[in-house]
């Protein structure tokens, strides 16, 4: 099989369709060009992070890495869950080496906190998983909006914290976990807070993801040659985040969802893959490249990327 090989014409409609591609039968049909020996990389004496890794996609990414012979530490929230997560992950994986740290993306001393106890001097890979998605209007001590802070303040904060660590790890990768969601949004920083209209949380789930693909390509270029940096988006997975957070989307799709483990299956990929096979910079789907943008309206310019930036570097600074 080429795995280089383009798409058939049937591939092409069926990926345009976007039903059938962000399902779980656009992953099946996408698999069917898989390299099957990436899947027998392995992550031997790698330290890895992933946030939000007591469920969904990010429990079956620590799963991924453990079974890859990564340490791997689970950042979590919730103390319960996350140690009910990191036995399980332990008892899949048949791998001793995964541990928990609590820490709340959404807040900026917990973040300090995380980053100051952490023991390792090097990590080799960050995933950005951890994420919410509210039906009301909350603020954060800090006076930002929880969907902002959880998904674009806290990784950022986090990422300027562990950096160095990063930059000592050998070949250390940065990867966020995006969704197929951020394609309706352009970046719009004028009410973050969303105190000038009816708050709506689809569209500050959206409008934070699209951030976060903007970030990994600043962040790209501050960060190389140390640092591969990539966004994902994982497709329509079957999480407990999706049926609490979206139920009429639920009920219409619940049969064709993505399992969480093939949800994570890039992001494990690209933890895993040589480097010179994923560009740093780049958007991917289903182990390839994906396009940032699907409508010509959601593009943004140079000069809202450096906005965004300072933004993030602002709201850190005040944070401290």
């Amino acid at each position: 099989m080429d795995l280089n090989a383009p798409p058939s014409l049937l591939d092409r409609l069926l990926d345009r369709s976007v039903y059938f591609s962000f399902d779980a039968s656009g992953y099946r049909r996408h698999a069917q060009k898989f390299d099957p020996a990436d899947d027998q990389i392995q992550l031997e004496d790698q330290v890895w992070l992933v946030t939000g890794a007591n469920s969904g996609i990010g429990r079956a990414t620590a799963l991924g890495l453990a079974r890859r012979s990564a340490t791997v530490v689970l950042v979590c929230r919730d103390e319960a869950r996350g140690s009910a997560a990191r036995a399980e992950i332990q008892r899949l994986s048949g791998h001793p080496n995964v541990q928990l740290e609590i820490a709340d993306l959404s807040s900026p001393g917990s973040l300090r906190a995380l980053a100051e106890r952490l023991p390792h001097p090097e990590i080799n890979g960050l995933v950005h998983n951890a994420g919410a998605l509210s039906d009301t209007r909350q603020l954060t001590p800090e006076g930002n909006e929880l969907t902002w802070a959880t998904h674009v303040l806290g990784p950022f904060l986090l990422t300027k914290l562990l950096s160095p660590r990063l930059k000592a790890g050998v070949a250390s990768r940065l990867i966020f976990v995006s969704s197929g969601g951020m394609y309706t949004q352009r970046i719009d920083l004028s009410d973050l807070d969303w105190s000038q209209r009816p708050f709506d949380g689809t569209v500050a789930y959206a409008h934070a993801k699209r951030a976060q693909v903007i970030l990994t390509k600043e962040w790209a270029q501050r960060l190389a040659p140390a640092v591969s940096v990539s966004a994902m988006h994982p497709g329509w997975v079957d999480t407990p985040g999706v049926e609490k957070a979206l139920p009429r989307f639920y009920r219409f799709t619940r049969g064709r969802l993505r399992t969480p483990e093939q949800g994570a299956d890039t992001v494990v990929w690209l933890a895993a893959a040589p480097r010179e096979r994923i560009p740093t910079g780049r958007f991917w789907f289903d182990r390839r490249p994906a396009p940032e943008h699907l409508l010509e309206r959601t593009k943004e310019h140079q000069e809202d990327r450096d906005r965004l930036w300072r933004h993030c570097e602002a709201a850190v600074a005040v944070n401290e």
